[in-house]
C-alpha cells in the first residue's frame, strides 16, 4: 500500500507563506537530522555549531577512515555535547559488501567516451584510463554482455562530472571489459561500483566491520548499527547475534537495516520485523532502481515503517550544500516532500562530512523539515495508521497510546509527557506523529552486574533521538523510588519546566501526560494555571 498523505485541507493563503518563519528556539523541528562527522565537521567548534543547529544523532561512516581518526571526532563530539548540554546518540555505520575501484595514487583517472576499459579484480595493479582494479573477484560471474555498470564518487554518487556509465562487451577469465558511455573524471581515492539487479556474493557483515564493532563500537557503546546493503531478514538476525557476543556494551544496540538495492527493497516486509528501522540510501537505490520509480518505492517504504512503528530514515537530500550555501529548488522540495510521506529522519552524507557549510546545512534541512510539518495532515494519518495498525486488534498499550494523541489533538494541548524506562510507550505515542513535541521523561533503574550498580536510562534515551516528535528528558537518578510513583508533582515539574524553558509549554496551556501505574496506564489531561 502506498501512502497518499495529503496537505492540510485548509487551503494555504499567500499571506501565511510570504510571513517570516518561525520556529522555537530548541526544537527546530520535530522530523531529526542526522549528520556524518568528518573532514569538515570534527572540530569542538563545529560539531557544537551542529549540536545547536539541531543535529540529534551522530552517524560515524566506516567506509572510510581509521579507528583512530573516527575515535577523535568521538570524544570532540563528546565534549561538544557537553558543552552545549544537548544530547546526541551515536551511529556506526559499517560498510558492508561494497563494490569499489582501488586508486592507491589517488591521481585522477580520465575517462573517455566510446574508449574501453578493463575492470580487474587485481588489486596490486595500478588504476589508469585503461584498467581500473576492483574490491572483488567475482565481478566476471556475476555479469553478462550488455549490462550496465556505474561507477560513482563515494557519498556523491550521480555528480555527472565525477561519475560514469559503462556497458559491458566481453568477459576475459576474471576480467570484465567495458565500454565507457559518458566522459569523466574520476578523482579521489574511494570510488562505488553498482551493478544493477546483481546479487554479490558477499557477506553483508565484512570481517572488517566486525573488527571495528568488536573494538570501536563496544569500545564506546554505541547506540546505532547501520548495516550496509542489508539484503534480507537474515542478514539483520545475523548482525543482532553478533552484537550479543563481542559484549555486554552491545546487547541493546538497535540496528537500523540499510536498503541499497532491489534485493533489500523486495525483502522489505521480512527486514521491517528484524530490523529497530530503516535507512532508505537513496544514492544506490537511485542507480539500482528506474529513476521513475524511486519515489514510488520511497513512499511504499516509508509507510510500511510507519504502520510498523519503527523509524524511517530518508539519505542524499541536499547534495548541492556540499558546495553551495542554499539549496536547490529541488532539493528543498524532496526534503518537504519526504516530511510528508512521514519519514522520521533525515541523514546527511557528504553534505556535513566533507561539505563547506555543515551547520548551516542542519539548520536549512531543520528549517524546511519544520515548514513541512507546520501544514502536515496529521488528522488523515493518523485514521490510516490507526486503521492499518488495528488489524489485527491494537495491544493494550498501543492503544492507550493512540488515544493519548487522540486526546492532545481534541484538547489543543502543548505537548505530550510521557514517563517510560525503556522508551517502548514514548515510541508508541510518536508513532500515531501528533502535532505537538512528545516529551518522554526517562524514569532511571538501578541496575547491577554483581560488581557495580548502575543507572538506566541515558541508552534508552538517545536511542529516542532518531524518531520523529520525540525530545527526550533524563530524570534525576538521585530520585527513583519517588519518579516511579504515580503521576506526581515532583517528576511532572520536571518535564513542565523542561517544556517552558523551550518555549513550546506557556500559562493556561493544556498538557497530556502518559503514565504506566503498576499494570495499568493512564491518560491524564492536565491544565496549567501557574
Amino acid at each position: 500500500m502506498v501512502s497518499n498523505y495529503l496537505l492540510l485541507e485548509e487551503p494555504l493563503r499567500m499571506s501565511s507563506i510570504l510571513e517570516p518563519s518561525t520556529t522555537p528556539h530548541f526544537f527546530p523541528a520535530m522530523t531529526k537530522i542526522m549528520g556524518t562527522l568528518g573532514l569538515n565537521s570534527r572540530s569542538v567548534e563545529v560539531i557544537s555549531g551542529c549540536l545547536n543547529a539541531g543535529m540529534s544523532v551522530a552517524r560515524f561512516d566506516f567506509s572510510w577512515g581509521d579507528q583512530n581518526f573516527h575515535q577523535e571526532t568521538l570524544e570532540n563530539l563528546k565534549v561538544s555535547i557537553k558543552n552545549t548540554k544537548k544530547l546526541c546518540a551515536v551511529m556506526l555505520d559499517t560498510g558492508g559488501p561494497e563494490l569499489l575501484i582501488v586508486n592507491k595514487t589517488e591521481r585522477p583517472i580520465s575517462l573517455s567516451e566510446g574508449s574501453l576499459v578493463t575492470l580487474t579484480p587485481d588489486q596490486d595493479k595500478e588504476a589508469t584510463p585503461d584498467l581500473l582494479p576492483i574490491n572483488f573477484n567475482g565481478l566476471s560471474k556475476a555479469v553478462r554482455k550488455g549490462d550496465d555498470i556505474f561507477i560513482g564518487q563515494y557519498l556523491f554518487t550521480g555528480r555527472e562530472t565525477t561519475s560514469v556509465w559503462l556497458e559491458v562487451s566481453e568477459v576475459k577469465d576474471e576480467n570484465v571489459v567495458c565500454m565507457i558511455k559518458n566522459s569523466a573524471t574520476l578523482s579521489g581515492a574511494l570510488y562505488t561500483l553498482h551493478i544493477s539487479r546483481i546479487h554479490i556474493d558477499l557477506p553483508t557483515l565484512t570481517n572488517k566491520d566486525k573488527e571495528v564493532i568488536s573494538t570501536w563500537g563496544v569500545q564506546n557503546k554505541i547506540d546505532f548499527l547501520s548495516l550496509s546493503y542489508t539484503r534480507c531478514a537474515d542478514d539483520v538476525r545475523q548482525a543482532r547475534e553478533f552484537l550479543s557476543k563481542v559484549g555486554n556494551n552491545l546487547n541493546r544496540t538497535q540496528i537500523f537495516a540499510k536498503i541499497e538495492n532491489v534485493e533489500g527493497l523486495i525483502r522489505l516486509d521480512e527486514i521491517l520485523e528484524e530490523a529497530d528501522g530503516v535507512i532508505l540510501a537513496r544514492g544506490n537505490l537511485g542507480i539500482d532502481l528506474p529513476p521513475e520509480k524511486v519515489f514510488l518505492y520511497q513512499k511504499e517504504a516509508i509507510y510500511k515503517c510507519n504502520v510498523a512503528g519503527k523509524p524511517a530514515v530518508i539519505t542524499r537530500v541536499v547534495d548541492s550544500m556540499t558546495d553551495n550555501l542554499r539549496p536547490t529548488r529541488a532539493e528543498a522540495t524532496d526534503v518537504a516532500n519526504a516530511v510528508l510521506d512521514g519519514c522520521d529522519a533525515i541523514l546527511l552524507g557528504a553534505e556535513t562530512l566533507r561539505g563547506s557549510n555543515p551547520v548551516e546545512t542542519i539548520s536549512t534541512v531543520g528549517k524546511i523539515c519544520a515548514e513541512a510539518e507546520k501544514v502536515y495532515n496529521h488528522d488523515l494519518y493518523f485514521k490510516k495508521i490507526f486503521k492499518d495498525a488495528a488489524e489485527p486488534p491494537l495491544a493494550h498499550l498501543e492503544s492507550l497510546a493512540s488515544s493519548a494523541v487522540r486526546a492532545a489533538i481534541k484538547v489543543s494541548a502543548s505537548v505530550i509527557i510521557c514517563f517510560t524506562s525503556s522508551g517502548r510507550a514514548a515510541r508508541l505515542i510518536a508513532k500515531y506523529k501528533p502535532t505537538m513535541p512528545v516529551l518522554s521523561v526517562f524514569i532511571p533503574k538501578l541496575k547491577t552486574n554483581q560488581l557495580r550498580w548502575t543507572f538506566s536510562g541515558g541508552f534508552e534515551a538517545r536511542q529516542s533521538l532518531i524518531v520523529r516528535g520525540i525530545f527526550p528528558i533524563l530524570a534525576d537518578p538521585r530520585k527513583p523510588l519517588e519518579l516511579m510513583s504515580a503521576i506526581n508533582e515532583p517528576a511532572l515539574r520536571v518535564a513542565l519546566d523542561y517544556g517552558r524553558a523551550s518555549g513550546f509549554i506557556k500559562q493556561h496551556d493544556r498538557v497530556v501526560v502518559f503514565q504506566k501505574v503498576g499494570d495499568a496506564s493512564v491518560v491524564k489531561i492536565v491544565e496549567l494555571e501557574d
